[in-house]
């Protein structure tokens, strides 16, 4: 993408043209972290704390969750355990 220029205004506001904001689907309200490397600055998108985790735990996800059968299976199993104090 080409570069383009922009100006700053009196109270530090910058306009990110289109083509940018289209290209990184950016819309009003979203936001932007702003960090200095030397002398340029970059713009990244700063999404919410679910933004931002999403995705985190889906190593933990189970392959086939279990069936209803399953999981009533396992609660008798477990509530036979803890009554008769044995595992079998």
């Amino acid at each position: 993408m080409a570069t383009r220029e922009t100006t700053v205004t009196r109270k530090g506001q910058v306009t990110i043209p289109i083509e940018i904001r289209r290209a990184l689907a950016l819309h009003e309200g979203d936001r932007l972290a702003v960090e200095r490397q030397g002398k340029a600055v970059v713009l990244r998108r700063s999404g919410g704390v679910a933004e931002r985790t999403a995705g985190m735990l889906a190593h933990y996800a189970r392959a086939d969750p279990p069936t209803p059968d399953t999981e009533r299976a396992a609660f008798e199993r477990a509530v036979a355990e803890e009554v008769t104090g044995s595992r079998e």
